[in-house]
């Protein structure tokens, strides 16, 4: 196994770990956001208050898009799982 074949297995894995992590990420940032708007204009410093809308929001997305990032997941571990013999040599 040489170099350019460890680079690539990293780049692989940062990769999808991006774009399975990157919408449950996206909607926590917006919801935060919202509501940080929401808190700043009502004048409301209420720590808590943000954590019940983003676990519902992370939630319906798992849900939504669940199937689609376990593919990806599996995508990328069977990839890896077959190139075990090239990368042995």
């Amino acid at each position: 196994m040489n170099e350019q074949a460890i680079v690539r297995i990293g780049q692989d894995a940062f990769m999808t770990g991006l774009m399975v992590s990157a919408p449950i990420l996206g909607v926590s940032l917006v919801i935060g956001l919202a509501i940080g708007v929401f808190q700043a204009v009502t004048q409301i410093n209420e720590a808590t208050l943000s954590f019940v809308p983003k676990i519902l929001a992370i939630f319906a997305v798992v849900v939504l898009l669940g199937p689609w990032m376990l593919t990806v997941l599996l995508e990328f571990t069977t990839r890896l799982i077959t190139s075990l013999p090239e990368m042995a040599r």
